[in-house]
């Protein structure tokens, strides 16, 4: 693929646009802001960005938003030392988030899932694009983790549920499960369509519900769909699930 790498530090450039031509990849060109990001994309229309976020003139997140408006926009993977821009990153249907410093093996994974992108997965980020300013904003489409391999971006479809421990959520998704620093209250009151509360320490998806199951002493759990946990259900919360397993 061909690469665009924008950072305002010559030194961080230089690195990446090594890290790049080792993952068999070529760097068309190489920008200092968005200004310039947005310039050379022009000129050479590469398949990829790795953009840094916080630039002079124009920063990251407002670069990427300005390549949405193009034709045929490039994948971006942002490349940045601060992690609270997650959110407004992914809402510009970036498809990476990488936090410095990052691996050979961290870029090499980013870059393999954007050559997976082809033009109808690109014109489908496109059309759900979040309209962040709005305040009638939708619930969001992702779930942002920082893990170990830097941010994670988990589809809420893929979601089974939130479980609430101490001061963090478990997200127990398709692919495993990740810790994010969020209320359950907050994602109640986000994806109320989605999920439902079943005790007060648990959120389940509702397309994931299978059924109840009698444990004894008033007791029930209920089973998931695509998983063999069991998660325990209030008194409180027993009768508003049974009403909505009737409905299902």
């Amino acid at each position: 693929m061909n690469i665009l790498v924008c950072d305002d530090e010559p030194l961080a450039r230089e690195r990446l646009s090594r890290m790049v031509k080792v993952a068999g990849h070529e760097v068309v060109a190489q920008a200092s802001n968005g200004f310039q990001a947005l310039e050379q994309v022009r000129l050479h229309r590469p398949d990829v960005v790795l953009l840094d976020i916080r630039m002079p003139e124009m920063n990251g997140i407002q670069c990427a938003q300005a390549l949405l408006d193009l034709d045929v926009p490039p994948a971006v993977i942002f490349v940045t030392a601060f992690d609270q821009h997650a959110i407004d990153a992914f809402n510009t249907q970036a498809i990476g988030y990488l936090l410095k410093p990052i691996s050979q093996q961290q870029l090499e994974n980013a870059l393999k899932r954007a050559s997976k992108l082809n033009s109808a997965q690109l014109n489908s980020l496109q059309q759900h694009a979040t309209a962040s300013e709005s305040p009638d904003r939708p619930a969001r489409k992702h779930i942002a983790a920082r893990t170990h391999r830097g941010v994670e971006l988990i589809p809420i479809e893929n979601i089974y549920y939130f479980l609430a421990d101490q001061k963090y959520v478990t997200v127990r998704h398709s692919g495993g499960q990740v810790l994010i620093d969020e209320t359950l209250k907050d994602l109640e009151n986000e994806f109320h369509d989605r999920f439902i509360r079943i005790h007060r320490n648990a959120l389940l998806a509702i397309p994931y519900l299978e059924g109840l199951e009698f444990v004894g002493t008033g007791q029930y759990q209920v089973r998931c769909r695509g998983i063999n946990e069991r998660l325990a259900v209030s008194r409180r919360h027993l009768p508003q699930l049974r009403e909505k397993i009737h409905h299902i």
